[in-house]
């Protein structure tokens, strides 16, 4: 900011204080220099009033942009009594009508200034009339023509600097609401990005806890009878934390935004993940689990004792960025909650189905159903809605008639390529003809 800038700021914010200074100079000058023209004749003397008709008609300048119409009032009233009860004019002092008028078209709402000028060139009038009296009409008109020409230039001047006092205030507010729409969004941005973040933690650390939860506690009760499933158990517990922790530094590398090199620790052998992904140490950046991995999330819950079985209907196409994690954190959610809550040895069968514009995600077991307990959180199946309602799709969970519980997700996709074949995954149960048929 310039000197020049903070010196118009200071005087804007001490605008009183700046014309009560100003007022008063002009005071200082006025009084002493003031003359009244009595006459046609233009007889120019000075009497004792003069001093008084001169601060009567300067001191309410002092308010001119405080309070613009009633400075304008009070100017004005002084000289309409002066021209009434005293000289027509009195020079320089009645040249505050035009500073009144000024300031009042300027600073005051409309109607003030409106009324001023026409106030104005109707005193022009009066004051062609008293000067040169009824009888001189060409010489009233010229007073009173001159007069009026110069109230309208003033005039003219102060709406010009209305105007543009106007645009810049304007432009103030624009730039002052932007900010703090700006502000919001970043306010709505950030918890937005909070959201989609605990949605993702939930997905993995709620997944990841249950299997290893239920391998242990397989893997405890089947080691007297069994070691060799306690074997088992412990190497599916280990494969899942190491899933879990890939996908938990995949998430804190696309936090980090690269700054941060990825650690290698050296200690954790790769073993094959999601999409053929390695889990491995140095995959903060992998890429996202998609829907073309929920085989191999199928099999994870498969190995951890779950009987579960993977239906593909229909040509499979590309998805809009994110709708694939989507259907995946989905089936990973509903596959988790079957693990909790549907009881000892559920079966359940996850349809993923091509529609011509659509995607289908349906994960239905033959648990406890309606029944089953619940952990009173609930932010599962908050994150199921959530994460359809981003791309205008809609999911539905409750218990299926008959017993059990069913969730089912469906996602709008591109339109390029109908649904014409069908297909199973290796290890899997038919392809049904219907969707129901697949979850009977």
């Amino acid at each position: 900011m310039t000197r020049w800038e903070r010196l118009l700021r200071w005087e804007e914010a001490h605008r009183f204080a700046v014309d009560a200074t100003g007022t008063g100079f002009l005071l200082l000058l006025m009084v002493t220099t003031s003359t009244d023209i009595n006459s046609a004749a233009a007889n120019a003397t000075r009497t004792l009033a003069t001093p008084l008709i001169s601060m009567a008609v300067v001191a309410p300048l002092a308010w001119r942009r405080v309070r613009p119409t009633a400075s304008a009032v009070a100017v004005y009233s002084a000289a309409l009594l002066q021209l009434a009860f005293f000289a027509p004019l009195v020079v320089p002092a009645d040249f505050a009508v035009l500073l009144s008028l000024y300031s009042v078209t300027v600073h005051g709402p409309r109607w003030a200034h409106r009324v001023a000028i026409v106030s104005t060139l109707v005193g022009s009038v009066l004051l062609g009339i008293a000067m040169n009296g009824w009888f001189d009409a060409p010489g009233a008109a010229s007073t009173a023509i001159f007069t009026g020409v110069s109230a309208l230039t003033v005039w003219a001047f102060g709406l010009v600097r209305r105007s543009r006092r106007e645009t810049i205030e304007a432009l103030v507010d624009r730039a002052q609401r932007l900010e703090v729409e700006r502000d919001q969004q970043s306010q709505i941005a950030t918890a937005a990005e909070r959201a989609r973040i605990a949605r993702e933690m939930h997905d993995i650390v709620a997944h990841s806890l249950t299997v290893m939860i239920a391998q242990a506690d397989g893997g405890r009760y089947a080691a007297d009878a069994d070691p060799a499933a306690a074997t088992r158990a412990l190497s599916t517990i280990a494969e899942t934390g190491r899933a879990a922790l890939t996908d938990m530094r995949r998430l804190l590398g696309v936090l980090r935004g690269g700054s941060e090199p990825p650690v290698s620790t050296g200690a954790v052998p790769a073993l094959p993940g999601p999409g053929g992904l390695s889990h491995g140490t140095s995959q903060g950046f992998a890429p996202q689990p998609a829907e073309s991995d929920v085989g191999a999330l199928v099999e994870q819950v498969r190995a951890s004792g779950l009987r579960a079985s993977l239906v593909r209907m229909g040509e499979p196409r590309n998805l809009p960025p994110g709708a694939g994690l989507t259907v995946y954190r989905i089936a990973q959610e509903s596959l988790t909650n079957v693990l909790k809550h549907a009881g000892p040895d559920p079966k359940v069968t996850v349809l993923v189905q091509w529609l011509p514009d659509a995607i289908v995600l349906e994960v239905s077991d033959d648990g406890r159903g309606a029944s089953a307990d619940t952990d009173g959180l609930g932010q599962g199946l908050v994150g199921m809605r959530e994460r359809t309602t981003m791309f205008g799709g809609t999911v539905s969970a409750g218990p299926r008639p008959g017993g059990g519980f069913r969730v089912r997700a469906q996602l709008p996709t591109p339109t390029d390529t109908a649904p014409t074949i069908t297909s199973t995954d290796e290890g899997t149960t038919p392809v049904p003809s219907t969707p129901d048929e697949a979850t009977r």
